[in-house]
């Protein structure tokens, strides 16, 4: 299979993956809420605290991920090294906000995972541990596609609903830029030529179990 072949079949795949992760986000009782304006402060305040505790994992195991690639990756391994510099800091964004509506930061910084943000976790930092962990590029198609296309909309209607200020819905409205350059990077890096058929399932497969898990953890926020 040819090189423009292999990506242009791997991002068929990643869109219905994508497809079915926006089927099981609108079964999620909190952005259900969201949808319908019967969110409620408290819903808004469980979503940053149960969000901080996996973000600040973030940037650990990218990190992590840039580690393991080998002299052949340099490329794969200096973008993650940038990546990681780019998202170090992004959980105290939340943080702010977190406190611009009234939460307690010592409450939120000795939070603790819930299930879903544990097997979330669990899951990126046991990949980026494999030699040149090239399926970590399916985890970052969606977390950084929720970033660039779902946050900004999920804090304007937070806004609309709850009457929230700018300054209480700043590290969403921050990823859909942030967010929507990463994917861009993403898009160049599928189609440069380094991602052969074997990368392109490894990318697959992580992307679905990443899409999954996401999906989970914002369901426990309800139980």
């Amino acid at each position: 299979m040819t090189t423009d072949t292999v990506a242009d079949t791997l991002f068929v795949r990643l869109t219905e993956v994508w497809a079915d992760l926006e089927e099981r986000l609108d079964t999620v009782p909190v952005l259900a809420r969201l949808a319908a304006g019967t969110v409620t402060l408290d819903d808004y305040r469980r979503l940053l605290f149960n969000l901080r505790q996996q973000v600040v994992d973030g940037s650990p195991w990218i990190s992590r991920a840039a580690s393991n690639f080998d002299t052949d990756h340099l490329d794969l391994r200096s973008a993650a090294i940038r990546h990681a510099e780019e998202e170090h800091r992004d959980h105290l964004m939340l943080e702010r906000d977190y406190v611009a509506i009234g939460g307690s930061l010592d409450e939120l910084r000795a939070g603790r995972k819930n299930l879903g943000s544990e097997a979330l976790s669990g899951y990126m930092f046991h990949y980026a541990d494999r030699p040149n962990p090239v399926g970590l590029l399916g985890a970052m198609f969606v977390i950084e596609g929720l970033g660039a296309k779902r946050a900004a909309g999920w804090a304007a209607r937070f806004q609309d609903v709850l009457g929230l200020a700018d300054n209480q819905v700043h590290f969403m409205r921050y990823h859909q830029e942030a967010d929507g350059a990463h994917t861009g990077d993403l898009e160049a890096i599928l189609t440069s030529g380094i991602v052969d058929d074997a990368a392109a399932d490894d990318i697959v497969r992580c992307a679905e179990v990443v899409a999954r898990l996401y999906v989970l953890q914002l369901e426990e926020l309800d139980r």
